[in-house]
């Protein structure tokens, strides 16, 4: 039996589908309230004094969340396509196979210097750096605060550039 906001969630589960397919989630409003069950039962909220307010706010922010990531992840892509004349062409084709092995080598080194320094740290840069997730967002799906997510992301952009560094000096 579900109890507080996953309660007001179920009870106001068709309207919450409704609004988000007004807002313009379309297909998408599923999977959003999916992950926004997903988030209800997974935290551990107190009291909200204003529970159902709360509930649309945190649909819209889901929506919109990725929304962002959406339109980050099409302008990428676009940027990428725009540099090989509009046509997606394998970046590696125009790299000499010893280049490459050198990225390669130093792709590894960059990857083993983030495992190195746990797996939330490296949870975090990859969300946020590669896929585009905004820090607000992270701290929320992991459930820490905003302060540890952006010290998160310091260790890692000490670790690149400690690691730049080395390279730089090879």
């Amino acid at each position: 039996m579900a109890t507080g906001l996953s309660a007001i969630f179920m009870t106001n589960r068709a309207a919450l589908l409704r609004f988000l397919r007004a807002r313009g989630a379309g297909e998408d409003a599923e999977d959003l309230l999916q992950d926004m069950w997903m988030k209800l039962e997974a935290k551990d909220l107190g009291p909200v004094s204003d529970p159902l307010p709360y509930l649309y706010r945190m649909a819209n922010n889901l929506m919109l969340d990725r929304y962002r990531s959406s339109s980050r992840r099409e302008r990428r892509e676009q940027d990428w396509a725009g540099g090989a004349g509009g046509v997606m062409a394998d970046p590696s084709e125009d790299v000499p196979v010893d280049e490459r092995m050198i990225l390669n080598e130093r792709l590894e080194q960059a990857r083993a210097a983030l495992r190195s320094l746990g797996p939330r740290v490296e949870l975090v840069f990859r969300r946020f750096r590669i896929e585009g997730v905004g820090q607000r967002v992270i701290a929320e799906e992991l459930g820490v605060s905003l302060t540890t997510v952006e010290k998160d992301l310091q260790k890692a952009y000490r670790a690149m550039l400690t690691l730049k560094q080395k390279i730089d000096t090879e």
